[in-house]
C-alpha cells in the first residue's frame, strides 16, 4: 500500500466507487452509534446541525430526526446522493446534503450550534486544516463533537479481519501501524484532547467508549469491511475466488468461535468520543 498522501481527486474518487456498497452496509450500523454520540452535544430541535465528511447520514440522519436544521457535507458525490435519497425516504425536508471538501468549507463564519464528524475529519490527511475548519464555521458558545476510533489493537473489526486474511492467504501483509493508518490518527485520547485544544476549542473533554458492532454472519462481516473504506477494498481487490472465499471461511470460524458455535458474533471497538467548546 502506498505511503504517499492522496490527492484530493484521488480521496474523492476511492470513495466515490465504494458509496453505494457504504451505504446498504456501514450505515446501518454506523447510525445507531451515531444517535447515542449525538446525547453528549445536547442538540435541540432548531439548531443548526453541521455533519462533516458525513457518509450517508449516520451523524446527520439522527440529528434530522431530532428537529435539528442539518447540513451534510461529504467529498464523494455519491455519498451525497445517497444520504439526500435517505432523507427524502425519510420525510427529512429538514436535512441537505451537499458536495464539499472539509478541509476547505465553503461555509461562513459562525454558522452552526454544533458541528460534528464521525470517522470522517480524522480520516483527513490534513486533520488540522479539517478540525479548524469545524471550529471555524460554529458559533462562540457552539459544540465541535468528534467521534474517532481508538487503538487498532482494540478494533475487533479490523483485528478479526487481519487474522482470518494471515491464515487466509499466503504472504498477507497486514497494515502497517507504525504510523496508524489515517483512520486511527486520533486514537491516543490524549493527543486526541491537544488537537481539540490546539484548534481553538475549550473545555474539551474526550471519552472512550467501546463500539459493540453485531454481525448476522461472516459474510455480512465481509460486505461490511469491503465497503468501509478504500482502504478494505484495495487490501481484497487482488484476491482471487477461492482466497476470498478462504477469508470468509475462516470469519466464520472466529465469529463461531465467539458466539459458542452460532453463525453470527458482536465484535467489540474501541471508540472515542471528543468533545469542545468554541
Amino acid at each position: 500500500m502506498s505511503t504517499q498522501a492522496p490527492t484530493t481527486e484521488q480521496i474523492r474518487d476511492s470513495w466515490d466507487a465504494i458509496a453505494t456498497r457504504f451505504d446498504e452496509f456501514v450505515t446501518p450500523k454506523s447510525v445507531v452509534f451515531g444517535e447515542d454520540a449525538l446525547r453528549r452535544a445536547d442538540l435541540r430541535p432548531g439548531m443548526r446541525f453541521l455533519d462533516v465528511a458525513a457518509g450517508t447520514g449516520a451523524l446527520s440522519i439522527p440529528a434530522a430526526r431530532l428537529g435539528a436544521q442539518v447540513v451534510a457535507t461529504d467529498i464523494a458525490p455519491t455519498m451525497v446522493e445517497r444520504l439526500n435519497a435517505r432523507a427524502q425516504a425519510e420525510g427529512l425536508s429538514n436535512l441537505e446534503g451537499v458536495v464539499m471538501d472539509g478541509e476547505a468549507l465553503d461555509l461562513d463564519d459562525d454558522t452552526f450550534d454544533v458541528s460534528a464528524s464521525q470517522n470522517g475529519v480524522s480520516l483527513f490527511p490534513d486533520l488540522e486544516a479539517g478540525l479548524s475548519e469545524m471550529v471555524r464555521v460554529t458559533r462562540p458558545g457552539g459544540r465541535v463533537l468528534i467521534v474517532a476510533f481508538g487503538l487498532p489493537a482494540k478494533a475487533e473489526f479490523i483485528t478479526f479481519f487481519m487474522g482470518a486474511m494471515q491464515a487466509a492467504v499466503p504472504g498477507f501483509t497486514p497494515l502497517p501501524m507504525d504510523p496508524p493508518p489515517l483512520p486511527f490518527q486520533l486514537a491516543d485520547p490524549a493527543a486526541f484532547h491537544r488537537k481539540l485544544v490546539d484548534a481553538g476549542l475549550v473545555d474539551v473533554e474526550v471519552e472512550t467508549v467501546t463500539w459493540d458492532m453485531p454481525f448476522e454472519s461472516a459474510a455480512q462481516f465481509w460486505d461490511l469491511f469491503i465497503s468501509s473504506n478504500p482502504i478494505g477494498a484495495q487490501l481484497t481487490a487482488n484476491l482471487n475466488d477461492e482466497q476470498a472465499a478462504g477469508v470468509r471461511q475462516v470469519l466464520d470460524g472466529m465469529l463461531r468461535e465467539r458466539s459458542g458455535g452460532e453463525p453470527g458474533a458482536v465484535l467489540h471497538t474501541e471508540t472515542n468520543i471528543g468533545l469542545g467548546t468554541k
